[in-house]
């Protein structure tokens, strides 16, 4: 399967020590089946830092997930599990780690930075707060290259 990646630099060299931590799946190299995705993520990242509008594809035989050679978890829809998963990832506060090589599923929404402060402070239950950080423009999925096992299964194309 192809999957893009996209920035506001070119992607040479997969470093993952250039990730952000506190992202929905936690410190990783995110990417999307759909280009379309990985395009508007490359906009909004050259209209938040500047840079150049980069998507970069990669070659990636998917049969690796469902083996035993990495540690992957499938998120197939927003749930309960997801919800806890991605908070924990989220949560500034906590020094969350997982043993994930990959992890696929759900983005959330934008401002999940709002809901998990309205969450914190129980101005909102958790079901309120799976509800609002549904991705707002519908669901759409990503995956998450944790570890250099796992990025090791990426061909730059």
């Amino acid at each position: 399967m192809i999957l893009y990646h996209g920035s506001n630099i070119k992607i040479d060299v997969i470093d993952l020590t250039k990730s952000k931590r506190y992202k929905d799946f936690g410190q990783a190299f995110y990417l999307s089946a759909e280009e379309e995705q990985a395009r508007k993520m490359a906009i909004a990242k050259v209209v938040q830092f500047g840079g150049e509008e980069s998507v970069t594809s990669f070659a990636f035989n998917e049969s690796c997930l469902s083996s035993e050679e990495l540690q992957v978890k499938c998120f197939t829809e927003y749930s309960r599990e997801w919800a806890e998963f991605v908070f924990n990832n989220r949560d500034e506060n906590q020094d969350f780690l997982h043993e994930y090589d990959i992890v696929y599923g759900p983005i959330a929404d934008d401002y999940i930075g709002l809901q998990i402060r309205d969450f914190k402070r129980n101005n909102i239950t958790f079901e309120q707060f799976l509800a609002n950080i549904r991705y707002h423009k519908g669901i759409t999925f990503q995956y998450a290259f944790c570890t250099q096992k796992a990025i090791e299964q990426l061909v730059r194309l």
